[in-house]
């Protein structure tokens, strides 16, 4: 199974570029969507999602023309967007299965089949009787994944999912994302670089409605070995370094000192150590490139 973009492109009413002649193939497997907002994420899925029409260009799925098809589409798309409400005072179980009848599934029997998996690999069934209004932020978007999974979907789409999660519940979510991203597409958006470290076989990140990089997180961290380069300075020489260096990324110390990272091929002097490489100084070069480039 493949997701083909050709040449998409989308500028809204307000003169903002959205997408701009975006062409990607994405493939079997969890892909993670990395930009900072306004990168152009949530116009990407939206488009996949057959929730808004491109400019121009084209989008395929398993040879179905989505644009041009999008029923056919949508019988195989799950979709969990950013802000998902729910009905209140109405349990997962009975919502779910008015949910499933919406979806097509007519037979009672095979509803009740559909809903006890998607609540049992959700981790939700003990909680099935509950009301979803009383569920915590975790337990409503691992329900926002049961219900894209009632149709069984090839094609699912995930968009900042994990936003507002204490780290228990984060966990608990993401481990469903793997769970059901084996045997399908999964375009998983975020703009936690932590998120899609161990989770997703490809990243690609976008910023201002472009495709910055796509490929393979170990790929990228490969590519940036031995060009970062990082030391410990007092917080009020910041302004100073930044004035004479090109500064990456800045961490603050227990000491409340600061460790500056840089991306070049050799250091400028002896005080800086070689550090390893890891999937977000791949985020913030990308995004610094970019920024050198439009300057």
């Amino acid at each position: 199974m493949a997701l083909i973009i050709s040449k998409l492109n989308k500028t809204y009413t307000n003169g903002v570029k959205a997408l701009d002649n975006i062409s990607l193939t994405l493939n079997n497997g969890m892909i993670g969507l990395l930009g900072p907002n306004g990168a152009g994420k949530s116009s990407l899925m939206r488009t996949i999602a057959t929730l808004q029409k491109p400019d121009s260009g084209s989008i395929f799925f398993n040879e179905i023309d989505v644009l041009k098809n999008p029923m056919e589409v949508r019988s195989v798309l799950g979709y969990l967007p950013q802000d998902f409400g729910v009905y209140p005072k109405v349990s997962a179980e009975q919502l779910l299965d008015y949910f499933a009848i919406l979806k097509g599934i007519t037979s009672k029997s095979e509803r009740g089949k559909i809903i006890q998996y998607v609540l049992e690999i959700t981790n939700l069934y003990e909680a099935r009787r509950k009301n979803v209004e009383s569920f915590s932020g975790g337990m409503k978007q691992r329900f926002g994944i049961a219900q894209l999974l009632l149709n069984k979907p090839k094609l699912i789409i995930v968009d900042e999912p994990t936003a507002g999660l204490d780290p228990a519940e984060r966990n608990r979510f993401l481990n469903v994302l793997r769970e059901i991203g084996t045997d399908n597409t999964v375009i998983f958006s975020t703009h936690i670089v932590e998120d899609i470290k161990d989770l997703c076989q490809n990243i690609c990140i976008m910023n201002k409605g472009n495709v910055l990089k796509y490929t393979t997180p170990q790929k990228a961290i490969q590519e940036i070995h031995g060009k970062l380069w990082a030391r410990k300075i007092p917080r009020e020489l910041l302004e100073t370094e930044e004035s004479e260096h090109q500064i990456l990324s800045s961490k603050y110390n227990v000491d409340n000192s600061l460790t500056i990272k840089i991306y070049t091929e050799n250091p400028p002097d002896d005080s800086w150590a070689s550090v390893a490489p890891q999937l977000e100084d791949v985020y913030f070069i990308s995004l610094k490139k970019d920024q050198n480039q439009k300057q």
